[in-house]
């Protein structure tokens, strides 16, 4: 086990709030204003002996980029560079080797991969880029194979051509699920790396993907995520690319998300083995006066407990590069996505060059939707050229839920829970490129998320490649280039006694006092200090309160437990 060090990187004060917590309300006290402020949220440094987390490594095997978690939770399958890991991780606290497989390039492969210009030392090995179960029996793995994607079955070691599954340069990003034993695909589909493709291949039915040369995706898209939602029959991408749409003076990436239909089996004439039902729209993730948030960098699909799903995703934005900058977060409902997607399309005017609305008519079934089918090829026709949606899908608030200055979030993990009354809270874990990782807090009726810890996973700087959740087992898993880390959900080690634990972590919402509104706006201040109720275990308690900036106030602090 590696202690983590106490402390962390300075931020931006943002309004903090203490990390889980449990109720408690008073009313009718009298609280002098001005009280000390609350202590700064939790950080953890490495190496410090009350935050542990659990490490693990092998002799020889590095980039741990790719985690495969069976049902129980009992078993963690990991890709890295030239191995696929079985690492037994049942019992909170350990992580321990099961099995190995070497799967790394032939000599032939190597060979011929530095023919082609790239080095012996670093790229021509094989990284595990696509690790999903395919039953209970198999898994199915492909790796980038020294620049000749291979995929293959884990029992049999059968290998195939992972052309379309894989990308070729484990720099290129790439995402892969499984639905109903089909592989879903966003990668690079060529050696020069400027051919990005959405395919589903494996099962029974027709090898599926977009078409290169109608440029249904720009030459650099850059693929983060990708989701199958319990009950709907399509499968959501998020990448990045070149917007094509727009005149601008420089090179303008978009963030995007695609949408396909499982029940898509291809045309019959027109767009043959080609998808008629892919759609894509830009994603909207920026502040009022500042430049927008256009770089994406990972998605996560949340169901919540209403049935609905929010997709959370991190950005940055293309004009602080090389510099330091702010990260930011926004969430998107699926309806919102949805209303885009069944909104105006998009059309290149062949004249102009331009891209305009489609004011034609309407046809049924609708071009696009999974009820199209094999559909006429008067509508297929449409669609080869009407792919690009006009509506753009705003995020929840219509703002980013979190920003965070000087700082490049990796991956995200969102996690939703409940307070003692059973009011839902969303608990997201964000790793950054420094080996950091924060936890914010969303809660129901409060306007964005803060941040309420934030901890050093690593002794050197280096980037997150991986997280992974565990709620069952109130572990996650964090993956990078030299192992795989353990990480408990609870923070207790930090204090003394499970009562001080419960006491200490109270979440609240500071609010900044806006003076002569006249709208009767209400200022949220902290209160905070020792009391020893119910035998003296000097417990700590925070308080939030309404009140003024001066005088007595009576105080009415709802308190909640994650």
């Amino acid at each position: 086990s590696v202690p983590a060090k106490q402390g962390a990187e300075h931020s931006a004060a943002l309004p903090g709030l203490p990390w889980a917590a449990l109720a408690m309300a008073e009313a009718g006290k009298e609280v002098p204003a001005g009280q000390d402020a609350p202590q700064p949220r939790p950080q953890g440094y490495w190496g410090d002996p009350r935050r542990t987390l659990t490490h693990f490594s092998q002799d020889n095997v590095s980039h741990y980029d790719i985690f495969l978690l069976d049902e129980s939770e009992e078993q963690l399958y990991v890709g890295a560079r030239d191995w696929l890991l079985a690492l037994a991780v049942g019992t909170p606290g350990s992580i321990r080797a099961k099995a190995s497989i070497r799967w790394g390039p032939t000599d032939v492969k190597t060979s011929e991969c530095t023919f082609k210009k790239k080095s012996k030392e670093t790229e021509c090995f094989n990284f595990i880029r696509v690790l999903v179960a395919l039953n209970q029996t198999h898994l199915y793995a492909c790796g980038t194979y020294a620049f000749s994607p291979a995929c293959t079955y884990i029992v049999r070691q059968s290998f195939l051509d992972g052309k379309g599954q894989c990308p070729f340069d484990p720099q290129h990003t790439y995402t892969a699920l499984l639905v109903d034993g089909e592989l879903y695909a966003g990668t690079m589909n060529n050696f020069q790396g400027n051919e990005p493709i959405i395919s589903r291949s494996l099962g029974t039915r027709t090898l599926l993907k977009t078409d290169a040369f109608l440029r249904w995706l720009s030459a650099d898209a850059a693929f983060v995520a990708s989701f199958s939602l319990p009950g709907d029959d399509k499968v959501y991408f998020f990448f990045e690319e070149t917007a094509d749409e727009f005149d601008f003076f420089e090179k303008l990436l978009v963030p995007r998300v695609a949408r396909v239909c499982k029940s898509d089996v291809g045309g019959d004439k027109v767009l043959q083995k080609k998808w008629t039902t892919f759609l894509k729209a830009q994603l909207e993730c920026s502040e009022t006066g500042h430049f927008p948030f256009n770089v994406i960098h990972h998605a996560f699909a949340l169901p919540r407990h209403d049935g609905r799903t929010v997709f959370y995703a991190v950005f940055t934005s293309q004009w602080q590069a090389g510099r330091a900058g702010s990260a930011a977060v926004c969430a998107y409902r699926q309806e919102d996505l949805e209303k885009v997607f069944e909104g105006k399309y998009k059309e290149l005017n062949k004249e102009s060059s331009r891209w305009i609305v489609y004011s034609g008519p309407d046809m049924s079934p609708r071009p696009g939707s999974c009820s199209m089918g094999a559909s006429s090829d008067k509508a297929l026709s449409f669609m080869k050229d009407h792919f690009l949606m006009d509506g753009k899908v705003s995020p929840l608030q219509k703002k980013p839920l979190l920003v965070k200055s000087d700082v490049n979030y990796t991956r995200i993990t969102v996690h939703e829970t409940h307070d003692v009354l059973g009011t839902p809270c969303r608990v997201m874990f964000l790793a950054t490129d420094k080996g950091f990782l924060h936890k914010a807090v969303e809660l129901e009726g409060v306007e964005g998320a803060h941040i309420v810890e934030s901890i050093q996973l690593f002794a050197t700087p280096e980037p997150v490649k991986n997280l992974l959740l565990a709620p069952g087992k109130g572990i996650l898993y964090v993956g990078y280039s030299r192992g795989v880390l353990q990480v408990p959900l609870a923070n207790c080690s930090l204090h003394r006694s499970c009562a001080e634990c419960v006491l200490a972590h109270v979440l609240g919402v500071r609010v900044e006092w806006e003076q002569g509104t006249g709208r009767g706006e209400r200022s949220w201040m902290w209160q905070g200090g020792e009391m020893s109720p119910w035998g003296g275990h000097g417990w700590k308690w925070w308080m939030l309160t309404p009140g003024k900036k001066t005088g007595s106030i009576k105080t009415s602090a709802w308190v909640f437990f994650i």
